[in-house]
């Protein structure tokens, strides 16, 4: 293992090298490397999909379709072959790779946030094996989540490989996961958009382009190797009526609905058997495959990804009763199979669920309306996209894969209308998609995340306002009214003769006695006004824990005090910190670009981009070795921003951009400054 990873370190080096002797632009570099992606997760859809096929017909052997086969097995196939199966699983995942386990999307997306995109390479491996072996044996879920999960550890394992910096990298794991979308449906434009609406969670995203290509070439190699084979076989869509577009409301209400049941019910049963289940992890999916040998005696359409039976309801072969049934059992059987810790996706599931609310909800119209309504196999089509939109909350990716599927114009309008109510109404009813969900769960708030990172790395030492206007605890009505209206602020601190905060008065708190000023003007007193609910920050807090408090107790600023928390020695404001925020965005987004983009070669190892401001490579004074730069506070003693730090060895070198304020200076490092010329000059000459 040792061997294996100095060649690997070793063959990085020289890539990196050779990259950097080329000097290729940014942009052409990622193009190259997005191509490379696209090809490997390419093939990695193929074989993920042959390794589930050889699995499945080792697990019901026949000549029929897979269903088929199922439902000739014995009765003791259909029990014992889903426990083998997790008895395998089990200790597969919890002993290689516990990130494996689940269906994989939110594993992804931590990764993003948490880890700037670092997906380890085992991840590929183990999720390619144990979702191939939960699906062959029976396991009531998707090829589609690990495809993607593989992908995205693909294009992380191709970018760490290729030294690419941590805000790149995460473009390249979407870049994976595009191409995992892509290869599973053969829909370069949905797996584009799947990408940078649920992956990465923004359309604003500046590197587009890699995710297309990679996208492009999935596809590309899925149709070389396999064929231009869809997944599913669609009937042309017919469109009846117009008045069709009303039961189209009601359908995307209905799958809202099934949505958000489907989202309880799968977190109920992980919750379940992750914290009240006391049993051996590495033993719960046996439990799981007794569960789903059991339903599948009497359901066998929900063993395995389940496509056979979803292209039963858009043939129209299926009746309503079996839509119905099927529809609430498969609910229960993914649930089973993901709580317990199988490993597969979600996505097909859902497929299924709104082909079976569709076929139901189509027969039922088809009925009563005859000459205004399609068949049902229209309407199976069009809650496909409903389910995975209510799920996911990803309509527009949701509404082009159903597109794609079908390559029909006229099935727009009513996949935008099922889609978007149905995003809608789930979102109501549960504020987080299916896979946002489990993060939370694990306290990761991805809608958060970025603004509470922001806040919490700025400090109130940093913000708060030594100059300010208080109120003696002694002082009578009459001053205390004289000093609110010749002050600027709206919330004063009351202190006592040694500086020591006893109260808080607000410019609210005495505008009902300003009538009575003369009459209360030697009766009242700062102390008698002043309010106990308020709490004070110091200097080391941080401006999430200072706002936090301000909206607590429904201020406009609140005390800063000495480290004792003693002796008051500021104030700092709501609109103080709101700006500072404000100021630190702007900051990352330029100096992250700036960082990304330096490659000083010139002697002076100087780039001056404003009068009087410049960007400097420096070696780090010898005061500064071996301290964080939050202890050395370089911002605020320097006036100077560190863009990014280089790290050389013998044989190689690195880039950490934008460090973190926890990052320990060493002596071979080199760090690239941001600042007024004067004061980097300054920080050159110190010791």
């Amino acid at each position: 293992m040792a061997t294996l990873k100095k060649l690997y370190n070793t063959l990085s080096d020289r890539i990196y090298l050779f990259v950097e002797k080329a000097k290729l632009t940014e942009h052409t570099f990622l193009i190259i490397v997005a191509i490379i992606i696209g090809v490997l997760a390419g093939f990695a859809a193929i074989a993920i999909r042959f390794m589930i096929e050889e699995i499945s017909l080792l697990s019901f052997p026949g000549d029929g379709t897979l269903l088929d086969n199922i439902i000739n097995s014995p009765w003791y196939v259909k029990l014992l072959i889903p426990i083998l199966g997790g008895l395998i699983v089990g200790p597969l995942i919890y002993f290689f790779a516990p990130e494996a386990k689940g269906h994989g999307v939110p594993e992804v997306m931590q990764a993003i946030l948490l880890k700037g995109g670092k997906i380890r390479p085992r991840v590929a491996l183990i999720k390619a094996l144990a979702s191939a072996i939960t699906i062959g044996t029976g396991g009531s879920v998707g090829r589609e989540g690990p495809i993607i999960q593989i992908g995205s550890s693909i294009g992380s394992t191709v970018g760490q490989f290729f030294r690419i910096p941590s805000k790149r990298l995460k473009t390249l794991v979407g870049c994976g996961a595009a191409a995992g979308i892509a290869a599973a449906f053969n829909a370069p434009i949905a797996g584009a958009l799947f990408a940078v609406e649920i992956i990465l969670m923004d359309f604003a995203v500046a590197q587009f382009s890699p995710i297309v290509i990679s996208s492009v070439m999935a596809t590309v190699i899925s149709h070389t190797f396999e064929g231009n084979l869809s997944t599913f076989v669609v009937p042309k869509y017919s469109y009846a009526s117009p008045y069709e577009m009303i039961l189209y409301f009601i359908l995307g209400a209905l799958a809202g609905l099934v949505s958000f049941l489907f989202i309880k019910t799968l977190y109920f049963s992980e919750d379940f058997f992750d914290n009240k289940f006391k049993f051996p992890e590495y033993f719960k999916p046996v439990v799981g495959g007794v569960g789903i040998g059991i339903i599948a005696l009497l359901f066998p359409e929900i063993m395995g990804v389940g496509y056979d039976s979803i292209n039963n309801a858009l043939q129209g072969n299926m009746l309503w009763q079996a839509a119905l049934a099927l529809l609430f059992v498969k609910i229960l059987a993914t649930s089973l199979t993901l709580g317990t810790g199988g490993s597969g996706g979600i996505f097909a599931p859902s497929l299924f669920m709104g082909a079976t609310l569709g076929a139901f909800f189509g027969y039922f119209v088809n009925t009563l309306f005859p000459g205004y309504t399609a068949g049902p196999g229209a309407y199976a089509l069009v809650a496909m996209g409903g389910l995975v939109a209510g799920t996911t909350r990803a309509p527009i990716t949701a509404i082009i894969i159903v597109f794609e599927l079908t390559n029909d114009y006229r099935i727009i309008l009513p996949l935008m209308i099922t889609c978007i109510i149905s995003t809608i109404l789930s979102s109501k009813l549960s504020r987080e998609s299916i896979y946002t969900l489990k993060l939370l769960l694990r306290n990761i708030n991805l809608k958060e995340g970025t603004e509470t990172n922001v806040m919490e790395s700025i400090f109130v030492k940093e913000v708060y306002n030594s100059s300010f206007d208080s109120i003696n605890v002694s002082d009578n009505f009459s001053k205390i009214v004289n000093n609110v209206i010749q002050g600027k602020a709206i919330d004063y601190p009351v202190v006592d003769n040694h500086g020591i905060v006893v109260g808080m008065i607000s410019m609210y708190d005495i505008k009902d006695y300003l009538f009575e000023k003369e009459s209360l003007s030697n009766l009242l007193i700062a102390n008698d006004l002043a309010s106990h609910r308020y709490e004070c920050v110091t200097v080391d807090d941080n401006c999430k824990t200072a706002l936090d408090k301000i909206a607590k107790y429904d201020l406009e600023g609140l005390p800063v005090v000495a480290i004792d928390r003693q002796k008051i020695i500021g104030m700092i404001w709501r609109k103080e910190i709101q700006d500072a925020y404000q100021k630190e965005i702007e900051r990352r987004e330029i100096t992250s670009n700036l960082a990304s983009s330096i490659n000083m070669h010139d002697a002076e190892k100087t780039i001056q981009f404003l009068e009087g401001y410049s960007i400097a490579e420096i070696k780090p004074p010898g005061s500064f070795l071996n301290k964080s730069i939050r202890e050395l506070n370089i911002r605020a003693k320097y006036g100077i921003d560190v863009l990014s730090i280089k790290t050389s060895t013998a044989n190689s070198s690195a880039i950490k951009a934008i460090p973190s304020s926890e990052y320990i200076i060493r002596e071979n490092d080199t760090l690239v400054v941001a600042g007024e010329i004067g004061n980097i000059n300054l920080l050159r000459n110190i010791p």
